[in-house]
């Protein structure tokens, strides 16, 4: 296979090379395919995307939220028993004590940590994987922050508003686009490696459904940069703050008067559950990505299973918006070791551009991620002009060479460093040959519901980042994921910090919760012998599966 492609899909990309000179001319001459109208957007929502859609969705019969219809994988979730039932677990005597629990540790967790710590107290985070194994470090194309001259906080917030579809908390949206300044402030005082120009002025560039130019970027390793920092940082205050690695949390605790009072964690190397009681709680468990709604490729570490949600709504929380899911447009579709894979919303930001198998380009390349995506999706599924791959996925071109053409050789190499390297594994020159690329699972833009404070439903609980529902509305835009994990664990730490300071503390903990929702299981006759959280994605085989000692365990 020349250049990793078979020799079919080299004959296709040949349409592609025989349209760039006039595509070139256009780009270099201001004219760009004509966006779409907010009707045209709508119309190509409604019949495409998969939010829009009945298939693979249902009412929620339990909770907080009954009624609500949701990804019917979530659902199983969420009409689910509690893998410690039948544990023995005395209350009475925690394993650990401590000012705040985070449970989660990506950029949410180790920034609420962080800002936790420096308050003077002292603080565990429990983590499923490894210290900074999370959707964060995987993250590429940038940040957002109005810090420009021409930009300010009004204009990032009517963009959020905009690209949310007018759905979106007023409150948590004017919080994340008024600290976005300051968050790039103090990631750049903690020692980020933002780009810059030569007299040191950042780079910023425009993302999907951005008025301003304001993406902040680290090559395209923008969360990795962030997440070294953070991580980096808090192992210098190791009197503070105490990492527990591959423990992640199962349960939480409640005291007699429904405040949240702790959690039970489950180590999953020794099999064995810690009780740890915390004067406040922090939940920063990221997305659901890896629940891989309707069969889609995702772009998520493999812990992200939506734990922090079950978590929260069996002890009462409430959660809003989850029957929105982000789909990001350009998922690796070729070659099959990399699908799902993101390829950062940068390259499009760059000149990149959308091509069908006749070499066609279909869509803007910046409009919004969903209207983005359910595009795509109508030119391969609606129009059949979508390239099929030797394992039968379908995909359109993602034009990188035009980008050298645009702003000169080796720009794609400096540029986009990670994808230029991860496609080059295979035999694909980014440079040289367009990738092949179709929607994939990236984003939970619903989840548990909190005020600008990071409080959630339920006293003495906080939650940040991906777990979370409201700032995005119906559809986020590039660089505000990477901020709002930011923005609101800082706000979750300096939340839990007054209310310790003010005396709002938990009693005695206990467990009743989880006997009143098996009971509400049993009434609703939703009982289905599921157990949640899901703790880790199971891709083993039916045949693999019938040779396993214990297939309720937890720890797949």
């Amino acid at each position: 296979m020349q250049h990793g492609y078979t020799p079919e899909m080299l004959e296709q990309i040949k349409r592609v090379e025989a349209s760039r000179p006039e595509r070139l001319a256009e780009s270099q001459a201001g004219k760009a395919f004509q966006a779409m109208s907010m009707d045209q957007r709508d119309e190509v929502l409604n019949a495409y995307h998969p939010d829009y859609t009945e298939e693979g969705r249902r009412a929620l019969g339990i909770g907080a939220n009954k009624g609500e219809v949701y990804p019917e994988e979530l659902v199983d979730l969420l009409e689910s028993r509690s893998f410690i039932e039948g544990v023995e677990v005395d209350l009475s005597k925690p394993d650990i004590e401590t000012d705040v629990l985070v449970i989660g540790g990506g950029g949410a967790g180790t920034a609420c940590a962080l800002t936790a710590a420096q308050a003077g107290l002292n603080v565990i985070v429990s983590t499923k994987l490894r210290h900074g194994d999370s959707n964060t470090v995987m993250a590429e194309g940038g940040i957002q922050g109005a810090d420009q001259e021409p930009d300010s906080p009004y204009f990032h917030y009517l963009d959020v508003i905009g690209g949310g579809h007018f759905k979106n908390d007023r409150g948590l949206v004017a919080a994340m686009t008024n600290d976005a300044p300051l968050i790039i402030e103090w990631l750049e005082s903690l020692g980020m490696m933002f780009d810059k120009h030569p007299d040191g002025r950042m780079q910023v560039r425009h993302g999907g459904g951005t008025s301003r130019k304001r993406m902040h970027s680290a090559g395209d390793m923008t969360g990795a940069e962030i997440m070294r920092v953070l991580r980096d940082e808090s192992r210098d205050h190791k009197d503070k703050i105490k990492v527990l690695e591959f423990s992640p949390a199962v349960e939480l605790l409640m005291d007699e008067n429904g405040r949240c009072a702790g959690a039970i964690l489950n180590n999953i190397e020794t099999a064995t559950y810690q009780v740890v009681k915390a004067k406040s709680v922090v939940i920063a468990t990221g997305g659901t990505g890896r629940l891989h709604y309707r069969g889609f490729a995702c772009t998520n570490h493999y812990g992200a299973t939506g734990d922090g949600l079950v978590m929260a709504y069996r002890a009462g929380a409430k959660l809003g918006y989850m029957e929105s899911v982000q789909y990001h447009p350009t998922g690796t579709a070729f070659p099959e070791q990399n699908v799902g894979l993101l390829v950062t919303e940068k390259v499009r930001g760059l000149g990149g551009q959308l091509l069908n198998i006749e070499g066609e380009q279909f869509v803007f390349p910046l409009e919004p991620r969903d209207v983005e995506s359910a595009a795509i999706i109508r030119e391969c599924v609606g129009r059949k002009k979508g390239v099929r791959t030797p394992t039968g996925r379908l995909g359109v071109w993602l034009d990188s060479p035009l980008i050298d053409q645009l702003h000169g050789a080796g720009t794609v190499e400096r540029e986009l460093p990670a994808k230029y390297i991860q496609f080059k594994r295979f035999g694909i020159d980014i440079a040289k040959v367009p990738m092949l690329i179709y929607p994939t699972l990236h984003y939970q833009n619903g989840g548990i519901t909190i005020d600008d404070k990071s409080q959630t439903t339920i006293p003495g609980l906080y939650a940040a980042g991906e777990t979370t529902g409201g700032v995005h509305g119906h559809n986020r835009l590039m660089g505000n994921s990477l901020l709002d994990i930011l923005v609101f664990g800082r706000r979750a730490a300096l939340a839990a910090v007054a209310a310790i300071e003010a005396g709002d503390l938990p009693g005695a903990a206990n467990l009743n919760h989880l006997t009143t929702y098996a009971d509400e299981l049993e009434a609703a006759n939703l009982d289905r012998g599921i157990k949640s959280p899901m703790i880790l994605p199971n891709y083993a085989t039916d045949e693999i599966r019938a040779h396993r000692w214990n297939v309720d365990s937890p720890v797949i």
